[in-house]
């Protein structure tokens, strides 16, 4: 297998490195150029998509990667996103088209990037369904969906819908959407993993790094992984890139974990931008 030196997560069939590289807010130089170093590194899953404007950037990276030898295709998994504003049938499978191009492959994974009231979930999901019919991915899934919206678009897919890809940090329990995901035979991708750096000087996961010799954001990606949630952090520095990909070599233990989940509170979230037609799980 392609990511046999590292850790996966099987959902409905599909094998996914659970340790990716995020390129959120990734200006294309730099997304370009981290792609490229991420994979050096190690990473075989990348994530990226149409509203973040850097797809042709990302795809670059991953091109000079295998000019360079360091990979090929069928090691990689990537990911790329539907913008909300393109959610009527026509316009999915023209963007859906539009991110292949610019990748300059077909994605391993295609989501929805946020739920929308309108057009119907039905018209959204179906073409969401068409866009893996016409070879334009090879997987689809959900991105910031709540657990009720989780259920229904899985019941309207005829094709499984592998993962739900939101925000998940120890500031916010997501249980309740976890659960959801492993019911449904899908997975959870975190973004955010690391509280965009607010996790940096947290005294517990401090404590519990300084135990193991790791850096705290090693020490949350761990806890993250370990359960078998993939993350996707993002960085534009290579030696954080690095910092962030080792973290296969210890354990966490369940009281480690525990008292980590204990920082997750009602105010966690970072980026509440969900549509006021939806609302969150209510985790307590």
């Amino acid at each position: 297998m392609p990511y046999a030196d590292q850790p996966t997560v099987v959902a409905s069939g599909v094998e996914i490195p659970l340790l990716g590289f995020g390129t959120w807010q990734l200006e294309a130089d730099d997304a370009r150029r981290m792609v490229r170093e991420a994979l050096r590194i190690g990473y075989r899953h990348i994530d990226t998509a149409w509203i973040y404007k850097n797809e042709k950037a990302v795809g670059d990276g991953i091109a000079d990667a295998v000019a360079e030898g360091i990979v090929t295709r069928d090691d990689i998994f990537v990911t790329t996103k539907i913008w909300v504003e393109h959610f009527h049938r026509d316009a999915l499978l023209r963007q859906a088209e539009e991110s292949a191009i610019s990748l300059g492959l077909t994605p391993d994974l295609l989501l929805l990037h946020w739920p929308k009231p309108t057009p119907s979930l039905a018209e959204t999901i179906g073409a969401l369904n068409e866009a893996q019919e016409k070879g334009l991915t090879k997987h689809i899934g959900l991105s910031n969906f709540p657990s009720s919206l989780f259920r229904e678009a899985a019941g309207l897919s005829k094709a499984p819908l592998i993962t739900n890809q939101v925000e998940y940090h120890p500031y916010l329990s997501q249980k309740t959407l976890i659960e959801t995901a492993r019911e449904l035979g899908s997975s959870i991708t975190a973004w955010s993993p690391l509280a965009q750096g607010k996790i940096a000087e947290d005294a517990v996961i401090g404590e519990i790094a300084k135990a193991h010799g790791k850096a705290n954001g090693q020490v949350v990606l761990r806890l993250i992984i370990q359960q078998g949630v993939i993350a996707i952090p993002r960085t534009a520095k290579e030696s954080r890139a690095a910092e962030n990909f080792d973290i296969f070599d210890f354990d966490l233990s369940a009281e480690e974990m525990a008292r980590i989940h204990a920082l997750a509170r009602a105010d966690g979230r970072l980026g509440d931008w969900l549509d006021a037609a939806f609302q969150w799980d209510q985790d307590a």
